[in-house]
């Protein structure tokens, strides 16, 4: 890229158009961290709304959408328990094991690599992460979340989503911090006050 050519889009129309959140993700992801060239493209960022950010999204608003359903149907609020992940029974849903175990392991992970500081170790285990969560977890336990199998299988799935979702959101947050924030902002209603920790002002307090 060349400053007096100006060989590239317009950083500002890129971040206006996309946000600077899809600008930061990109970058993160490319060949420039690890401190070789990079041919900067408005695809790319466009890319990453599409493929990173919507599904990303989609699985948040899913979320709230069927805990708002599970509020309304059995009359009290949705309260997130964050030691649902350890009662997780041998024998019970498979798919609830598996995208915890995930989760743990991506936390395991990004700590390890973020204390190296090797940022571009990060992203792409993220990104893989979030394609699992999204096409595959969230999409095979949509009856379940919709409460088609009772009260205690939807809190149950809920729980996992929304701990897994608060999870990702955290480690996503050094990267993505405004994404980040909105989701985190609205998650935090359905924290327990006895959960503290995860109760802070920003999620970057985290």
């Amino acid at each position: 890229m060349s400053k007096s050519k100006k060989n590239y889009p317009d950083p500002l129309f890129i971040a206006k158009q996309y946000g600077a959140d899809a600008c930061r993700l990109y970058l993160c992801n490319s060949p420039v961290v690890r401190a070789e060239p990079l041919q900067f493209k408005e695809l790319g960022v466009k890319g990453v709304v599409k493929d990173i950010f919507l599904p990303w999204y989609n699985a948040y608003r899913f979320l709230i959408q069927n805990i708002s359903r599970y509020e309304q149907e059995c009359g009290k609020n949705f309260v997130y328990d964050s030691k649902m992940r350890y009662k997780l029974e041998e024998n019970g849903n498979l798919m609830d094991r598996w995208i915890v175990s995930a989760s743990m392991n991506l936390i395991k992970l990004v700590r390890h690599e973020m204390d190296s500081y090797k940022l571009y170790n990060v992203v792409r285990p993220l990104l893989s992460f979030l394609e699992q969560l999204t096409n595959w977890y969230v999409r095979l336990n949509r009856i379940r979340m919709k409460g088609e199998e009772g009260f205690e299988e939807q809190e149950r799935s809920l729980n996992i989503l929304f701990d897994v979702l608060l999870s990702t959101t955290t480690l996503m947050a050094c990267i993505t911090p405004f994404l980040t924030e909105h989701i985190y902002q609205n998650l935090r209603n359905g924290i327990s006050d006895k959960d503290k920790d995860l109760l802070q002002e920003s999620i970057h307090f985290l």
